[in-house]
């Protein structure tokens, strides 16, 4: 990452305007780690921008505590990303909750007290519909599954959140915050249950200006002032909440979400960035924007390679059509981040067995305009997110979400398009078994000639993909087969279904399980997947045929 100290190093950034640097190409890390924000907003169920919100109120607290310069940059970052693993394990959530419950029921306790905690879960729990009696019976019987949910749900927030994190070019500081995101001050979090100041100074105050954001969001500024003052000593540092307290009219004034002209808090986010600017060049981007990809593939295990597969077929169908090489690198980046937008559609949505309902369809039909506005705040990531949310679109018009013909789709939206169809062809899907390459090209060849997808597009991403997927790579010195294990458990497997896949023995399966996740240094399975989707495992569909069939 390059970090550019503003005065004397040549070309300073004006932080109170949202851009890229002049002189190179390069974005803000600060820009793409705002989009994402957004993206965890929809996520979460919040209203847009409430991530930024909470990043005003962290970094005017700060300010208040009179922190150093580090601590600024670690509340700064921990708070557009407190949420950043909303994606983690979110099929688990799908099965036990409906959706909206946790928001609902969970979100306004999650500091509160273990009583309140508890009965926000048994409420979310119990759902919406039918009588109180039912519900409650409801929650009582998922209960013990979801306590074993939650404290595997902890683990999976804090490994995802370092991963993540580091992809995104963050520096250390920041990305060892999220081993304690979700400790509390009286020790009563996890996992490892650490209290007081052991806690970074950094995580108490994003904890505190996060429940501060949706309590205010809930009954308005006295309202979150009087919540968070009775959590001081138990969720939260009491020093901190004392400073937000003294400063509550300041700190919790409803314009500080939207401090701006056009009522949008970004600009006043991007200002708020501690110096020195931290900017990503090159290669830096793409890693940043895999990271986007594994963000967003974790919506689903059949999705989880996904967004990268796609990236890297298109940009080398686009090298196949002779494009120039800065429009291979965008084709590629759209692809990283083409589905960012399926993040604001219920999980249960992606995981449906069964045809969905015309409801469902139209939320389906959504994703990729969310890409789309994802993406439109930050000047450097809007450039390639027309091409991004146009992956669905077809030249006769017959795509989604705006209808487009060919005349308004591009080289690189048609190849983006291509590759987007032949990729999911080729993989799983819990309504459908995948089809084989062959298969898959034939579909991909009579779209092409019914005029719904472009002829050149569609010659390029079958040529390049070759109808043979690429041997798997073995970092971190793993064996050919923990790769197959790895993948398999990223991809939602239980160690029974891969140990009958393989023909081996549970505990074969377990303990290549136990290796791959000692060689890796994670503990779950989502923090597994977004490791798969960093290294390239999986994508490309990988997995022999037989392996890829529905799990039973």
């Amino acid at each position: 990452m390059t970090i550019d100290f503003g005065e004397g190093s040549g070309a300073p950034y004006d932080a109170g305007m949202s851009g890229t640097a002049p002189d190179v190409e390069g974005v803000r890390a600060a820009e793409v780690v705002a989009s994402v924000s957004l993206a965890t907003d929809l996520g979460m169920g919040f209203p847009l921008e409430h991530s930024l919100g909470s990043t005003i109120i962290a970094m005017r607290l700060a300010d208040r505590l009179g922190a150093d310069a580090v601590t600024a940059r670690q509340a700064y970052y921990g708070s557009l990303l407190a949420y950043v693993g909303c994606t983690a394990d979110a099929e688990v959530a799908a099965g036990l909750f409906e959706a909206g419950a946790l928001l609902r029921h969970f979100a306004p306790v999650m500091y509160g007290t273990p009583r309140q905690t508890m009965a926000g879960v048994m409420r979310a729990l119990g759902g919406s519909r039918g009588p109180s009696a039912v519900r409650a019976i409801r929650g009582l019987v998922r209960l013990p599954a979801a306590g074993r949910g939650h404290r595997h749900h902890q683990r999976a927030l804090c490994e995802v959140g370092q991963l993540l994190t580091d992809g995104f070019g963050l520096p250390p500081s920041v990305t060892g915050l999220f081993a304690h995101l979700t400790e509390r001050w009286d020790g009563k979090g996890g996992p490892a249950h650490i209290r007081g100041e052991s806690i970074p100074l950094a995580l108490r105050i994003v904890h505190v200006a996060a429940d501060a954001a949706v309590q205010r969001m809930l009954g308005g500024p006295e309202f979150a002032a009087r919540v968070i003052a009775e959590r001081a000593g138990h969720a939260f540092d009491p020093a901190v909440v004392e400073a937000l307290i003294a400063h509550a009219d300041e700190l919790l004034a409803p314009e500080n979400q939207a401090a701006t002209d056009d009522g949008s808090a970004w600009d006043t986010v991007l200002s708020l960035e501690p110096r020195p600017t931290m900017w990503l060049r090159g290669d830096e981007i793409d890693q940043a924007l895999v990271a986007v990809a594994a963000f967003t593939d974790l919506i689903s295990p059949y999705l989880v390679g996904h967004s990268t597969g796609v990236a890297e077929l298109a940009a080398a169908a686009a090298q196949r059509c002779r494009l120039d090489p800065a429009d291979v690198a965008a084709i590629r980046r759209a692809g990283y981040i083409h589905d960012v937008g399926r993040v604001a559609i219920a999980a249960h949505v992606w995981q449906k067995p069964a045809p969905l309902t015309a409801d469902e369809r139209e939320q389906v039909r959504l994703h990729p305009y969310y890409t789309e506005r994802i993406l439109s705040r930050s000047p450097f990531l809007s450039a390639i997110a027309s091409a991004a949310a146009s992956h669905h679109e077809r030249v006769d018009g017959t795509g989604y979400h705006r209808s487009l013909t060919a005349p308004a789709l591009p080289l690189t939206a048609r190849i983006l398009a291509a590759a987007d169809a032949y990729q999911a062809m080729t993989a799983a899907r819990p309504y459908r078994q995948p089809l084989r390459p062959d298969e898959a090209a034939r579909e991909l060849r009579e779209d092409a000639v019914a005029g719904r997808l472009a002829s050149d597009a569609v010659n390029a991403v079958l040529e390049v993909a070759g109808h043979a997927p690429p041997k798997l790579a073995r970092p971190a010195g793993l064996t050919e087969r923990e790769v197959e294990v790895l993948v398999m458990l990223a991809r939602g497997w239980q160690t029974k279904q891969v140990a009958r896949a393989l023909g081996i023995s549970v505990k074969t399966a377990d303990r290549h399980v136990q290796n791959a996740y000692r060689k890796i240094g994670v503990s779950t399975r989502a923090a597994a997947a977004v490791f798969a989707m960093h290294h390239g495992l999986a994508s490309w569909g990988e997995l022999p045929i037989e392996y890829t069939v529905r799990r039973s």
